[in-house]
């Protein structure tokens, strides 16, 4: 009977939770433990494979990734938030909406979750609301809040509260929503029950797998990230591969290819924010013209975005990829491409060179 008691108190909290959570917009919450042993040895077989690439970060935490009360002691559960991000003006018909920008080689292709605001930023100040919340109104609370800012099995935690599965690209899918939303976490060492999981219904399909560009799908629920173009835009330093660069095409800062082809997205939400409209800089504009912004216009355009967190150097790199992938494809951009044939930087002059090899 007590122990009926104290569970009965506990998805109590967690339905008030919930609620005070949608307050702040977010779409869905859910309760995992802490326990993480079973998904120890496929992260290490993965790190093993190099499947990691340049994030050395990934590496260097070892195990920590799956272990919450190590990352953070005194931790007993965790609160798993979810977060719709298609910006509100966004079509029905938006995955063959943003297929066919792949037609227009001389377009910059920026990937829908960055045209907006930075999510780390909305989603760590709404989870940080959150989380006062939960201590004004049951009671003291030790917390630590993450949003994709350490070593935090995301996706594992967001699979065992019920957030969805993970589907075969390894992002989380949910029935009513797709795969477009963003995750966060807050570490509390208060024990709440956990929200039960749900069962995976990728079937047969196998379209995600199919379809990206550079095969960096290697098996289901297996990514190799130096071959993803997400991971060559956004994570990777140095020199693309020269032999992935022509599978780039338009691609200038992420990828969506994967999460355009599966099904479940024609349910993908809209975000209830604006703070994920897109930025009209982000959104259908010329190679040569985001090709022609100097340092102080890529900081300003940037300010408040995700894209600023590569620099104006490695945007410089992505471009002119996209450029040369657009000169083979009868663009005439080569003018644009030799204002900087004699950049200072020795990447953006290797790929600008890389570039004009027609």
């Amino acid at each position: 009977m007590v122990f009926s008691s104290v569970q009965n108190d506990g998805l109590q909290q967690v339905s008030r939770i919930q609620g005070w959570a949608r307050e702040l917009g977010f779409s869905q919450i859910g309760v995992a433990g802490v326990d993480l042993r079973s998904a120890e040895a496929g992260l290490m077989a993965w790190l093993a494979q190099g499947f990691h690439g340049d994030m050395a970060y990934m590496a260097s935490h070892g195990l920590k990734r799956a272990r919450p009360a190590e990352l953070v002691p005194g931790t007993v559960s965790v609160i798993t938030a979810r977060m719709d991000y298609l910006p509100r003006a966004t079509k029905p018909d938006w995955q063959a909406v943003e297929f066919d920008r792949l037609n227009r080689p001389g377009e910059g292709i920026v990937s829908v979750y960055a045209r907006g605001r930075d999510y780390h930023k909305v989603l760590r100040a709404r989870l940080q609301k959150l989380s006062d919340r939960i201590a004004t109104e049951l009671g003291p609370l030790g917390y630590r809040v993450f949003t994709d800012s350490a070593p935090v099995l995301e996706a594992e935690l967001a699979e065992r509260s019920g957030q969805g599965w993970r589907g075969k690209h390894t992002l989380v899918l949910n029935r009513e929503a797709g795969s477009t939303f963003f995750l966060g976490e807050i570490y509390v060492d208060r024990a709440l029950p956990p929200t039960e999981p749900i069962t995976a219904h990728c079937g047969s399909c196998s379209a995600c797998i199919t379809v990206c560009p550079t095969q960096a799908i290697v098996a289901p629920q297996r990514l190799d990230a130096r071959r993803c173009i997400s991971y060559l835009t956004i994570e990777h330093a140095g020199p693309i591969p020269l032999e992935l660069r022509p599978l780039m095409g338009n691609r200038i800062y992420g990828c969506d290819d994967c999460q355009l082809a599966c099904p479940w997205n024609k349910f993908a939400k809209r975000s209830a924010l604006p703070d994920f409209d897109e930025r009209r800089a982000f959104s259908g504009q010329q190679l040569a013209t985001l090709f022609a912004w100097t340092e102080d216009e890529f900081l300003r355009t940037t300010e408040g975005g995700p894209i600023r967190r590569i620099g104006h150097e490695r945007w410089l790199r992505n471009v002119a990829v996209a450029m040369g992938n657009a000169l083979r494809a009868g663009v005439d951009v080569r003018a644009a491409l030799q204002t900087r044939a004699e950049d200072a930087s020795p990447l953006v002059r290797e790929h600008v060179a890389w570039a004009l090899e027609v």
